[in-house]
């Protein structure tokens, strides 16, 4: 074992931890499921594609309509912050257009084509266009939803860690209603610590500053955090010590350990409306 870096874990132990593509040898099937879906599901609904809510080329959306008046789920995708695009992830609006919400799926500058900071700007800005033109799409804008997997579960998390009237001085401190992460990653420390940070370039100052579990919920209404039990034990304690932190300070927070699932497998279940964390989801939404 090498020199011990955080909780035990060694360079190579950590590493282990955080290689998803390796715990799981078909990952790539999961990808291309998710890309042929996500084309029949822009076939089959009304949408409205690269829809612009920033001046680059990357600050980009889609959004599926609802058939009337209802919230709205705002989702950002995974990639460890440096990989893949909203295209691949329009499947998820068949969770929740035919229940009744309307669904917008992000896409945003990656790592390292801009910083952290920046990518976490244009997510915010992101939602920032959906309450200034939810109008537009015939949806609430006092019911808006946020949820992302892996590194959009962190996104998702900041985003309810956001002071939106310093953000934007016409935007309510409630501006979401309430998130999920879905095998998110909510401590920042020992993605900095492993091989991901080739990449991503994280300092300790920009752990502090980007971690949510260092940060205050601020109305966000209730969180819920959904991790397979498949996914390693750093997965695991990701989700329980955002839990317990954000708890801490007064927010309400479930965390849903899904039996059988692992990191790949968990979006599976955004393919059914019906399977407990669509149901899940649609709860926190109040849709049917």
């Amino acid at each position: 074992m090498g020199e011990i870096l955080y909780r035990g874990y060694d360079r190579a132990g950590l590493d282990a931890q955080y290689d998803n593509r390796a715990k799981v040898p078909d990952f790539e099937e999961y990808n291309a499921r998710r890309a042929t879906l996500s084309e029949e599901v822009r076939g089959a609904f009304d949408c409205r594609l690269d829809v612009a809510y920033g001046p680059s080329r990357a600050e980009r959306l889609d959004v599926y309509p609802a058939s009337g008046p209802g919230p709205v789920q705002v989702f950002f995708h995974g990639g460890y912050w440096m990989r893949h695009d909203k295209r691949d992830y329009g499947f998820i609006a068949d969770a929740f257009v035919p229940a009744g919400a309307a669904f917008v799926n992000v896409d945003y500058g990656l790592v390292p084509s801009v910083n952290f900071d920046e990518l976490v700007r244009q997510c915010r800005a992101a939602l920032a266009w959906v309450w200034r033109n939810a109008d537009s799409f015939g949806a609430d804008r006092t019911r808006i939803f946020a949820s992302g997997n892996s590194a959009g579960g962190h996104l998702a998390a900041m985003m309810a860690a956001t002071d939106w009237p310093a953000f934007g001085a016409d935007l309510p401190a409630d501006l979401i209603k309430g998130a999920c992460g879905i095998s998110g990653i909510y401590d920042l420390e020992p993605i900095r610590l492993c091989f991901l940070n080739d990449t991503l370039g994280l300092g300790p100052g920009d752990v502090a500053r980007l971690s949510p579990i260092a940060l205050e919920p601020r109305g966000a209404g209730p969180t819920l955090l959904a991790v397979g039990d498949q996914e390693g034990p750093e997965f695991l304690r990701q989700a329980e010590d955002l839990a317990a932190a954000w708890r801490s300070r007064g927010a309400q927070v479930e965390v849903r350990v899904l039996a059988g699932i692992d990191h790949f497998s968990i979006l599976v279940e955004l393919e059914d409306p019906a399977s407990p964390l669509s149901r899940a989801i649609h709860a926190q939404t109040g849709i049917a």
